[in-house]
């Protein structure tokens, strides 16, 4: 037999999730990238302009220079001072200075310093850590014009130009990765749906995957998905129907065998004999119950669990325990006991709950102790709880019991069978079974608690 999936939450890391962090690292290292580049382009384009209008500006002053010293005459010894923009208060973006040939200076401007500019008296650029330096003379070499351009003006203007590019950033890298989040989403749609579509493939939903609505990239899986489920479907329907069939097939000849047997020992009167007809008797019993069971268990692979319909369970448990307190010579061990305002209904199949309750009693009459009454309970929080005496188990114990095929640490007949095929009609019909040891309230006994979501 093949069981379902076990439902469990996806626990590796999230393919979504790691493509938008890493989208969103490159555009962010490009942004950062583009931000330094653009930075090495402003530094050389600030450096032109600024050698450029310190050039201009050398170059101007120099007529002006010489027409201001032709009506004043030739200076004296002591420098004198341009007063032009002094009175303002502001630093001077360019100073500059004017000298003869000796070196001495004639004029300066308001902010240049008395002693000379550490320039040698020629055209051209010249610098130092500090300025940035360019010269000009006049047309008959007697005059030289120097203006000084700070450094740490350049560096403010190419500070502030970062300032104003990194800015931005800040809110670009969030925005893009918003952007990322809602694209790597929408195209990531498709892929979702397939998942979605083939976490609901179980034992008892071999539908097809639709394809038609798949990107191109995805239909292949689809396509191996569909093959795979179909080939997963013929064969759990030729194990389902052949588990069927056997079990049907095998109750006639079981039934005839076990009857001829039991008149069998009727007439035997020789105890040997009469004691290996019981043997025989035994097994047939034990035969007939499992290919009961088998037949169980391919109803609840078929699905059985699943309907539309609202019934009333409480009817339903009436019926089987009434049936078992029938067929028992003590009925009085068999105790059914509900609360008035405990209501089963709900949309449950019938009959996947009767072979349910059928399991949990036949399984505490078997197994719990015989002088402990085997109590059936429906409270107000609508769970059945089946409750027997038994020594208290191990929480190994309690889970080795719910496998296929596993009856544990007891002597009574049985087939292992019981609790599997539960498990697998309370799954379908969305609920959970709980088995407790000790019983609650009890210091010793086992209970298996039945919940159903959406019962009224």
């Amino acid at each position: 037999m093949v069981d379902g999936p076990v439902a469990g939450s996806p626990t590796g890391p999230s393919m979504t999730r790691r493509l938008i962090l890493s989208l969103t690292l490159v555009v962010s290292v490009f942004w950062l990238l583009a931000v330094g580049l653009g930075l090495v382009v402003m530094e050389e384009e600030f450096a032109e302009i600024f050698d450029g209008t310190l050039q201009d500006t050398a170059e101007r002053l120099v007529p002006l220079v010489v027409d201001d010293l032709q009506h004043r005459g030739l200076p004296g010894a002591a420098p004198q001072q341009l007063q032009t923009g002094s009175s303002s208060g502001d630093p001077e973006y360019l100073i500059y200075q004017v000298r003869d040939m000796s070196g001495r200076v004639l004029i300066r401007s308001h902010d240049a310093p008395e002693a000379p500019f550490e320039t040698p008296l020629k055209g051209g650029f010249w610098k130092n850590d500090t300025y940035q330096f360019y010269s000009a003379d006049s047309d008959d070499g007697t005059i030289v014009v120097q203006v000084a351009d700070a450094f740490e003006n350049r560096q403010e203007a190419l500070r502030e130009g970062a300032i104003a590019l990194f800015l931005p950033l800040i809110l670009l890298v969030p925005v893009s990765g918003a952007a990322i989040w809602l694209v790597v989403r929408r195209a990531g749609r498709p892929v979702d749906r397939l998942r979605r579509e083939i976490e609901t493939k179980d034992g008892g939903n071999m539908e097809p995957v639709p394809t038609d609505l798949l990107p191109r990239e995805l239909q292949p899986i689809g396509f191996s998905v569909n093959r795979l489920l179909a080939r997963l479907r013929t064969a759990l329907e030729s194990e389902r129907e052949f588990t069927s069939n056997s079990a049907h097939e095998l109750r006639t000849p079981i039934a005839g065998a076990l009857a001829q047997t039991q008149m069998l020992i009727s007439e035997l009167r020789e105890s040997d004999t009469r004691h290996r007809a019981r043997q025989i008797e035994a097994s047939l019993v034990r035969l007939s119950h499992l290919s009961e069971k088998l037949l169980q268990l391919s109803r609840a692979e078929a699905g059985i669990g699943v309907t539309d319909h609202h019934s009333d369970l409480g009817s339903v448990l009436d019926m089987v325990v009434t049936d078992f307190q029938r067929s028992m010579p003590d009925p009085g061990r068999l105790l059914l006991i509900r609360t008035p305002d405990a209501h089963l209904n709900g949309p449950f199949s019938v009959d996947a709950f009767a072979i349910v309750m059928r399991n949990l009693i036949e399984n505490a009459l078997i197994h719990g102790s015989p002088e402990v009454p085997v109590e059936v309970r429906v409270e107000e929080d609508r769970a059945v709880r089946v409750v027997n005496g038994a020594p208290a188990m191990t929480t190994e114990h309690l889970a080795s019991i719910r496998k296929r095929f596993s009856r544990g640490n007891t002597a009574a007949s049985g087939s292992g069978l019981g609790l599997s095929i539960v498990d697998r009609l309370l799954g379908q019909m969305g609920g959970r079974l709980v088995l407790l040891s000790p019983a609650v309230g009890r210091d010793d006994g086992f209970e298996a608690r039945v919940e159903l979501p959406g019962l009224s």
